[in-house]
């Protein structure tokens, strides 16, 4: 067992790799403490369906990866890295029929789009025009830490004052109302509100279009790729990535608590009563409430964070499902048998009615389901002429076990079944993951939260994960979060992991006293109860 490190950085899902691979590249000391006997977090595949059939078990579409210039530059391919992608992007089904597609070729999307209402083609194009005049400086201010004032300096220049405003009016609109202004259409809006409903903000909220346009402006840019093998696969490559510059792992071992001593974060306390010591930094890629009630614990809380803390909003809860099957997905409209990733379930009007439903806390009757065709984007996921699929969708927090648990699967199998009649007789296999499931196999979706807190505006920026800066530093020096519960937020992007340990190496140069003074000034003032 590891003794003592410059840094130790506990959990090792995306972002735990990320900071680590960053601390290495700086010459620090490192070592990665996870609780699981394998590293990747939600990023992990496993066969538990049948042989040959190989199932993500969370995450398995990574188009903020393969466009974040924090994951890209780690130069992965170099480590085993490949990078598969279906042949068209993004469905939707319609219980009628009806399908809209997003092709990877801009043109070809609005082509199609044309053919069902003329001029929304050149509308599309338009968009896509804009996200290429501002995709590197905006991917730069939204993986940086806050507040990022180089790359908003970058975007400023580069759209002039109305062009920033436009962009700061998307950034606030709800997309049911960007739908209504853009496009004639119904095809176009649901492209963009399926992929908004990839958060947890709903279509008709504030906030809501930013998240559909740069998934929707992401897959016409890099397309939804995904590893060559599985998702494990990614985090292989990034464990490899860490250990070729010095970073040391210890799985299968769980950090109950961080130790603090003389307001400083010094090391770690584990399960079996060992200890690991950091000389410089500890650096936690688990969810903030974790980090602050059970590793740091309670009794040291301030009493603003305690009361920061009891208003953090977790996002929704997610059934998974998984099936093998004995041949490729029925659709009852072809056009969609080359898309990776498949929205069903729901209409425009339904997309509303469905985050009605989690608003309320009732049972979706008809849920919208985002539906994954893996062995269409990846062919070694299950044997030649069969496909390895799987959905997931959200439901309230709450007990999603047995008869409950179990109708709401049946409802998720009828929405399949309506888009693609025959389906249920195509299955081979089936595994079905409870919001308890995800939460047991990766304690940091927590409720089977998977974007470890709301995507809401009141808790993103310098609102996440508290009130704040909205930065990686915490009340106590030397401690930084960075896991998802951190901006820029959830996706496998590795920002949050990024941000904290630059933050981290930062604190180490010329101007970490002045740092770290600045830190204690401004938490002081933060958490002062009102």
């Amino acid at each position: 067992m590891v003794q003592e490190a410059d840094a130790v950085v506990v959990g090792a899902g995306p972002n735990g790799l990320v900071a680590a691979i960053a601390l290495g590249d700086a010459g620090w000391d490192v070592v990665v403490v996870e609780a699981h006997d394998e590293v990747g977090g939600a990023v992990s595949s496993a066969e538990v369906l049948a042989p040959g059939y190989v199932t993500d078990l969370f995450s398995a579409f990574y188009p903020l990866a393969a466009a974040s210039p924090v994951i890209t530059g780690l130069d992965l391919p170099a480590h085993g890295l490949r990078w598969e992608r279906a042949p068209d992007v993004v469905g939707h089904a319609l219980d009628d029929g009806d399908a809209a597609v997003l092709h990877h070729d801009p043109a070809d999307t609005a082509a199609r789009l044309d053919r069902e209402a003329p001029g929304d083609g050149d509308a599309w194009l338009e968009l896509v025009r804009q996200w290429d005049s501002v995709r590197d400086p905006l991917l730069d201010a939204l993986f940086t830490p806050f507040p990022p004032t180089t790359a908003a300096a970058r975007l400023l220049r580069r759209l002039g004052t109305q062009g920033t405003l436009e962009l700061a009016r998307l950034a606030v609109t709800p997309v049911r109302r960007f739908g209504d202004e853009r496009f004639r259409g119904k095809h176009a809006p649901l492209l963009f509100t399926g992929n908004a409903m990839h958060s947890d903000v709903p279509p008709d909220g504030a906030g809501s279009a930013i998240f559909g346009w740069l998934l929707v402006m992401l897959g016409q840019d890099v397309g939804f790729p995904v590893p060559r093998g599985g998702a494990g696969q990614l985090a292989a490559a990034m464990r490899r990535r860490a250990e070729s510059v010095g970073v040391q792992f210890v799985t299968g071992a769980r950090v109950t608590g961080v130790d603090v001593r003389g307001r400083r974060a010094r090391g770690v306390r584990l399960a079996d009563g060992s200890s690991i010591q950091a000389r410089r930094a500890v650096l936690a890629d688990v969810p903030a409430p974790t980090l602050y009630r059970d590793l740091v614990g309670e009794d040291r809380l301030p009493s603003g964070l305690r009361r920061d803390l009891d208003r953090f909003q977790w996002d929704n809860s997610t059934i998974k499902v998984n099936w093998g099957l004995s041949s490729p997905v029925p659709w009852a409209n072809p056009d969609l048998a080359g898309s990776g990733t498949v929205h069903l379930g729901v209409d425009l009007d339904g997309f509303v009615d469905f985050a009605a439903d989690l608003s309320t806390h009732r049972e979706p009757e008809r849920p919208f389901l985002l539906f994954g065709q893996m062995t269409t984007a990846d062919a070694t996921r299950s044997p030649a002429g069969t496909e390895s699929t799987w959905a997931y969708t959200h439901v309230p927090h709450g007990d999603w076990t047995g008869a409950r648990l179990e109708r709401h699967v049946q409802r998720m199998e009828d929405a399949v079944e309506r888009v693609a009649p025959g389906f249920r007789d195509a299955v081979v296999a089936r595994h079905v993951q409870s919001p308890g499931d995800l939460e047991g196999r990766d304690p940091s979706l927590v409720g089977g939260a998977i974007n470890a807190g709301t995507s809401g505006l009141h808790q993103q920026l310098f609102f996440r994960p508290t009130p704040g800066l909205g930065r990686p530093e915490t009340f106590v020096d030397g401690l930084y979060l960075a896991g998802a519960s951190a901006h820029p937020g959830g996706g496998v992007h590795g920002a949050c992991g990024w941000n904290a340990a630059r933050v981290a190496i930062a604190a180490q140069g010329w101007s970490g006293p002045v740092r770290r003074r600045l830190n204690r000034t401004v938490w002081g003032r933060l958490l002062t109860p009102p």
